[in-house]
């Protein structure tokens, strides 16, 4: 049994209810026409932090109907492709799967997919476990003893938990492909739920990390309140577990009409929804926000899937939901299969309309030879070529949709960037420059996928101010810093945690605040921006490093001249006395490298005044407003 036909979530435009696949039009295959040739400028701003790259951020899903899923090739396939989360057991099928029996109600499950089989997989390769517990037909207490299998039995370190698969898909809004056997298919029902979830499993193993099923913003069923609740699923679900939950979980399948309109979601879709789940999260979560993660647990394109566009897709869409914010993107997933009747031919390749990143091979008489990479395995792929777990995405602006620019700060100094050129018909010529990083000025090493290629290249080939990325393709640049160029961040780095600290853009979390300050006077900048209604704001703050070294702790002084109070905040520990606010780094953000800044923001509440503050000091020492 393959998931063939996966059920996808349509954008809204006034509907109220699930529109069929079929009813959107068909997807337009053809070549685009010939267009002038690509110029691009990009520019990359190698202080500007935006995310660390996860251990878990590339992901991929494994489904229990898959005979193959634990092959003896799959464990190279997963570390050469980069992955370091696996998702079980399958989509849907989590809903009515017990893990003790390996069955699944009403479904087919293959042999040797049981989890401790499962489990070898996943370590062989290295990766992380990412299990979506029963909550269609399942208890807490039948997750309670997952957990206490895995982490108490045999010591897997299972970390991440979700509670439910695509749960409001239960028949609440009139669309049914999940199981839920509750009497009540509400969000208020699923949310209570959740709660009994929680605490069932964590009275295990207080450690594990537990998600909660959101609709992805924007798409069906969003906005809409069904039977016995108040308010939307979102809402309700945040407004009853937001408190106790370590993070929300969403799925992304963009709607597209042509490769051009695929090629542009991820920027398109994907900081609204990344900000409007921030959001949410701040406005139920309470103090608890800051460590509430978001998780896509499955992703993947509604058209071309085994051809050069879902490569092109891959990474970007990866990327981006990263540097937004997110700790995981699992791609659904590595064996789909396909019944071989809307075979197509898409930019000269075969297409098979396989979700999968790996060829189902022989269960498929149309694919070719089982396990063989498709071009989202190999756009994924790039992103090891790009960056580590542990390395840090920083900023990098394209002058023109039709190509992404993505970039990291590595932890010895280098920077690498990634150009996706989205023309299918020209290549690119890209002019690049760097803001806080000097490149050396021998070439760079460059890896490339190409349009239809079956592997990634490499040469050392143009310079760090010039590349040509050819039509439909994928670079990485790898850029060492020249003389005078930005040092390693671990070349200061302490490792005993009673060294004094250094100017350093490490941080030993028992570093005070002022233990290096902001440079004095003149060495920091802050920005102040808000968005404001009647009796309410959201404010925004962008601390800026102007000084020569790095600062190590931070904390944030000013005051309201009118009656704004905090009311909640994330990217820092705020407080309040009368109209005096002091704001506090958190774990994640305590370093501003030479040139670089980071952002807080917080949600506020004011009567008659609330006017913005004209004095910040950072530290201690006065900053400049910009």
């Amino acid at each position: 049994m393959r998931r063939l036909a996966h059920a996808r979530r349509f954008r809204l435009a006034g509907l109220a209810a699930a529109i069929p696949l079929a009813a959107v039009g068909a997807i337009a295959v053809a070549t685009q026409p010939a267009s002038a040739a690509t110029t691009a400028t990009v520019t990359i701003n190698a202080g500007q932090a935006l995310a660390t790259i996860p251990s878990t951020g590339v992901g991929i899903n494994v489904a229990v109907y898959d005979s193959d899923m634990n092959g003896s090739t799959i464990p190279g396939l997963l570390k050469s492709g980069g992955f370091g989360a696996v998702r079980y057991p399958g989509g849907g099928y989590a809903d009515g799967y017990n893990w003790q029996t390996n069955t699944v109600t009403g479904g087919y499950v293959a042999p040797n997919t049981d989890f401790d089989t499962y489990m070898a997989t996943v370590r062989a390769a290295g990766a992380q476990p990412i299990l979506t517990a029963n909550y269609g037909s399942g208890t807490p207490q039948e997750a309670a003893a997952w957990v206490q299998y895995a982490n108490v039995t045999k010591g897997y370190g299972a970390k991440y938990w979700e509670i439910g698969n695509e749960v409001y898909g239960n028949g609440e809004y009139g669309a049914t492909w999940e199981t839920d056997t509750h009497s009540s298919h509400s969000a208020t029902t699923y949310a209570t739920n959740l709660l009994q979830y929680i605490s069932a499993m964590k009275a295990v193993d207080p450690s594990i990390k537990i998600g909660a099923v959101l609709t992805t913003p924007g798409y069906w069923p969003d906005g809409i309140v069904g039977t016995g609740d108040t308010m939307d699923w979102n809402h309700t679900v945040l407004s009853i577990a937001g408190p106790k939950i370590d993070f929300v979980i969403v799925h992304h399948y963009p709607n597209s009409t042509s490769e051009a309109d695929l090629l542009g979601k991820p920027q398109a879709d994907i900081p609204g929804m990344a900000s409007t789940l921030r959001s949410l999260i701040n406005q139920y979560a309470g103090s608890n926000a800051p460590n509430v993660g978001i998780a896509v647990t499955e992703a993947n394109a509604n058209a071309y899937k085994d051809t050069a566009p879902n490569g092109l897709f891959a990474p970007d869409e990866y990327l981006t939901w990263m540097e937004n914010g997110a700790f995981t993107l699992d791609w659904w997933d590595m064996h789909n299969g396909t019944d071989c009747s809307s075979v197509t031919t898409v930019d000269g390749a075969t297409d098979y309309n396989d979700g999968g990143m790996l060829s189902s091979g022989s269960g498929n008489s149309c694919e070719p030879a089982q396990d063989t990479p498709f071009p989202a395995y190999y756009g994924a792929e790039m992103i090891s070529r790009l960056g580590s777990a542990g390395d840090t995405l920083v900023a990098a602006g394209s002058s023109t949709s039709l190509l992404s620019a993505h970039a990291v700060k590595r932890a010895n100094g280098d920077v690498d960037v990634m150009l996706i050129n989205k023309d299918p018909n020209n290549d690119a010529t890209v002019s690049l420059s760097y803001n806080g990083f000097t490149p050396s000025s021998a070439a760079p090493t460059v890896y490339s996928y190409l349009k239809n290629a079956t592997s990634i290249g490499s040469a050392t080939t143009g310079s760090a101010s010039s590349q040509t990325v050819p039509a439909y393709s994928i670079v990485v640049v790898q850029l060492h810093p020249g003389s005078g160029g930005s040092p390693s961040p671990s070349a200061s780095r302490t490792t005993s945690p009673s060294a004094a600290p250094t100017a350093s853009p490490s941080h030993s979390p028992s570093a005070s605040p002022s233990s290096t300050p902001g440079g004095g006077s003149g060495s920091c900048k802050v920005s102040y921006t808000k968005t404001e209604w009647p009796g309410g704001l959201t404010g925004n703050v962008t601390i800026t490093n102007t000084g020569s070294t790095a600062v190590s702790g931070w904390t944030l002084a000013f005051t309201f001249p009118g009656d704004t109070k905090v009311t909640n905040a994330w990217n820092a520990t705020v407080t309040q006395s009368g109209s005096s606010v002091r704001a506090t780094n958190l774990s994640y953000n305590a370093a501003i490298p030479a040139g670089g800044n980071t952002s807080l923001g917080f949600n506020g509440s004011w009567a008659s005044n609330d006017a913005s503050p004209t004095l910040f000091t950072l530290n201690g020492a006065t900053c400049s407003l910009g």
